[in-house]
């Protein structure tokens, strides 16, 4: 079947249903064959999660079903498990044929399969803060700081710790950035330790946390909020396995395609790109990479694909629902301005719109 002078017929594979997954099945869905290959039912739009766990009324339009925006693919709810040189191959015992594949397993996420169970999960995250009178919150990159913020503006009466290894929060930007956002903090009488983590052996019944220099904490409830890592461990066996480098993520070239594999594309947070692993970077890996399967399959010469320059370490970290910080090219601002950029609908309705949805639910 031709569309728009395409031959609908070529099977595209995606696996991984994460924000990158997701947008480029979605674009791929008027020229190919889409099969989406993932372990849970629904995409969540990662950066509001937190919000979500202050507000969970918020995650009815930031977890959206893959059937919602995929009404022309093929969505198979399994675990990948291993690639040859045709197929996909999956935990259920299927196995799918290929003419491009696209991987796109990033970080795993939430262990909840379907929309519902991840609902539930925050409902339960909610009612543990709202229970909790001091709480602990371990790790001080964007999750643990942007969850440090929702509480206190949200719960300000609550008594807030953060426990950070590193010597300065959000390590992965400038000192500056770090600074304003450890000023915000303790103005919001958030307490920071930094250079220290949390001894889970020495933890008593009676909610008393002890950390590497030996002070302690007490505390109704706790976080973790530390990285995750690469969801790759699955490639191994594959032949992929030679294409990860010993970070474990895969290495591609300029088009973002694995390097040595012609017809095999690798997105987001799995790929050695050298850039700051981010939502919106994802988003631009995956729409780089639609482009390039479009023209591929209209038989465009490879000279003529598009090609992809790793971003400038660029960061907007929300601070509560109307501040924020933001590390730009050109300096680091904060407060109100980044707040209205991102803070206050945290680019949900932006990020539904671009899955063909209403920005909200009807």
């Amino acid at each position: 079947m031709a569309i728009d002078g395409v031959e609908k017929g070529k099977k595209v594979v995606v696996v991984g249903g994460g924000i990158a997954g997701g947008t480029i099945a979605k674009a791929l869905q008027p020229h190919a064959d889409v099969i989406l290959i993932d372990p849970k039912e629904y995409l969540e739009i990662p950066w509001a999660r937190l919000r979500s766990m202050v507000e969970p009324s918020f995650a009815e339009r930031t977890l959206i079903k893959h059937s919602e925006y995929l009404p022309d693919a093929t969505v198979i709810t399994s675990h990948a498990t291993n690639i040859t040189a045709h197929e996909v191959l999956t935990a259920d015992g299927q196995a799918f044929s290929y003419d491009y594949l696209v991987i796109a397993t990033g970080h795993p996420g939430s262990n909840e399969l379907s929309r519902k169970d991840r609902l539930q999960q925050f409902h339960k995250d909610y009612a543990k803060i709202k229970s909790s009178n001091s709480i602990l919150i371990v790790g001080g990159g964007p999750t643990g700081v942007e969850l440090a913020g929702e509480i206190a503006v949200d719960f300000p009466e609550k008594r807030v710790t953060i426990v950070h290894k590193g010597q300065r929060l959000l390590e992965f930007i400038g000192p500056k950035a770090s600074k304003k956002t450890l000023n915000w903090l303790v103005s919001k009488k958030v307490e920071v330790i930094l250079g220290q983590s949390v001894d889970w052996e020495s933890l008593s019944e009676g909610g008393v946390y002890v950390t590497s220099g030996g002070e302690k904490i007490s505390a109704d409830s706790h976080f973790v909020c530390v990285g995750q890592p690469v969801g790759s461990s699955w490639l191994h066996g594959s032949i992929l396995a030679q294409s990860l480098d010993k970070k474990g993520l895969l290495t591609v070239d300029e088009n973002l395609r694995v390097k040595g594999h012609d017809n095999i594309f690798a997105i987001g947070d799995i790929t050695d790109v050298p850039e700051l692993k981010q939502g919106f970077l994802a988003q631009k890996h995956a729409s780089v990479v639609a482009k390039n399967l479009t023209l591929l399959i209209k038989g465009t010469p490879v000279k003529k694909l598009a090609t992809y320059t790793a971003s400038p370490p660029i960061a907007l970290v929300s601070l509560g629902r109307k501040e924020g910080v933001a590390q730009l090219p050109f300096g680091t601002i904060s407060g109100c301005l980044p707040g209205k950029i991102k803070s206050k609908d945290l680019f949900v309705g932006k990020t539904r719109k671009g899955l063909g949805l209403s920005s909200q639910l009807a």
